[in-house]
């Protein structure tokens, strides 16, 4: 079974950009209901109606099955060398991915929600929930490039100033875009 050790790692991580591209895109679709939600009639209905179903197409098509898919072909691996279980990393790797689950699971709610009409967060809560992704994939990869060499240390302090950065250039594009609304 060895022998399809690279077939089955291309595979997962296929699924795993798929449903990372998933993620990244959910979230600015879930701003763009938001905002629409807010706009007069008939301009509210027409492009909320768009976005739920660009939304619903994305999450069933290809967020859900990619997240399934990429987990599947991960236990698949850890079956076939069950010796990474053995290394530190794997652990925090692990942990970053059941963190990973949950924003999934928690994006799979909102996203019901806004298919409901029911709009509970505001675009700029939206805005910086689509950043979760994006931090959680920066530590997935430099935990699986340099397993061991990396200072744990070091390796969250990065991952707090990468997210400080994103909240930062959050803040400035919102004041940008306060400016200039076609920006």
């Amino acid at each position: 079974m060895t022998e399809y050790y690279n077939y089955i790692k291309a595979l997962h991580l296929i699924f795993v950009i798929t449903w990372f591209a998933g993620l990244f895109y959910i979230p600015r679709l879930f701003v763009y209901q938001v905002e629409a939600f807010q706009k007069p009639s008939p301009e509210k209905e027409i492009l909320g109606k768009q976005l739920k179903l660009m939304a619903k197409r994305l999450w069933f098509i290809i967020t859900w099955p990619s997240a399934i898919l990429a987990v599947i072909f991960a236990v698949w691996l850890l079956f076939l060398f069950p010796s990474w279980l053995q290394a530190g990393w794997m652990y925090v790797k692990l942990f970053f991915v059941l963190l990973l689950i949950g924003y999934h699971v928690k994006t799979h709610q909102i996203f019901k929600q806004l298919q409901r009409d029911e709009v509970k967060y505001s675009s700029g809560f939206m805005r910086i929930w689509n950043e979760g992704a994006t931090i959680l994939l920066f530590a997935i990869v430099f935990l699986v490039i340099l397993k061991n060499s990396i200072n744990w240390i070091f390796g969250v302090l990065g991952i707090l100033v990468l997210g400080i950065l994103l909240m930062l250039g959050i803040k400035l594009y919102k004041r940008i875009r306060d400016k200039n609304p076609d920006a």
